[in-house]
């Protein structure tokens, strides 16, 4: 068996690893707060810039458009947003926090700090140097995905 094909060896399937250690360490945690992790990632780009459209939320975030949709309405159920549509183009919606989505910032808030408990064995510094490999990397990727 050549040395390529062999799991070991295989950086995708580190990320395959680390994307389910992520997913199980963030479930308790926003499960207190009745989000999924696609909802937090939704709601932490609506915390930065609401009443948004969902085009421009569908582009900060990465989330594919349909999944969005969904995820929206389900947002729209717990009362954490509202949709709504442009007063001048119908075809354009927009993304408004209510007062409970606003609210829900403040719990929130614990998320990342409890998650940072996680890296112990990692210093700041390589926390940093991580994100920035990985935004290399998704570079080269959305690059190619844009030829």
């Amino acid at each position: 068996m050549s040395d390529s094909l062999k799991l070991e060896n295989q950086l995708c399937h580190r990320f395959y690893l680390i994307s389910n250690a992520f997913s199980r360490a963030y479930r308790p945690l926003l499960a207190a707060l009745d989000i999924t992790y696609p909802q937090y990632i939704a709601m932490m780009a609506l915390w930065e810039l609401d009443n948004i459209t969902i085009n421009a939320l569908v582009n900060k975030t990465g989330v594919d458009g349909g999944a969005m949709s969904l995820m929206l309405k389900k947002l729209e159920d717990k009362g954490y947003v509202i949709v709504k549509k442009d007063t001048k183009d119908k075809r354009v919606k927009y993304v408004v926090l209510t007062a409970q989505g606003k609210a829900l910032k403040k719990d929130a808030e614990e998320v990342p700090k409890q998650m940072l408990c996680k890296f112990n064995d990692m210093t700041l510094e390589e926390g940093h140097q991580l994100k920035q490999l990985l935004d290399k990397l998704y570079q080269s990727f959305d690059e190619e995905a844009s030829l």
